[in-house]
């Protein structure tokens, strides 16, 4: 499954609008995404949500810089 999720980059500053950022990953559930991105980065995980369907489809043709990650 595809996975959106929103974070800062760091978890030292407090979480900004502004600042705030997506990737997608492939992932079995969402407590995998959250313990993939936890080991692998110093993240500040905003929102996780799963892409099926339509907004996959939407999702893919609205960001040009779509790419999924796999740990």
């Amino acid at each position: 499954m595809i996975y959106k999720v929103n974070y800062q980059e760091t978890k030292k500053d407090a979480p900004r609008r502004e600042n705030t950022k997506s990737l997608y990953i492939e992932a079995d559930s969402i407590a995998d995404v959250r313990q993939k991105l936890s080991e692998n980065t110093p993240y500040n995980i905003e929102f996780i949500q799963e892409l099926t369907g339509a907004h996959l489809e939407y999702e893919q043709e609205k960001n040009p810089d779509y790419k999924v990650l796999t740990y």
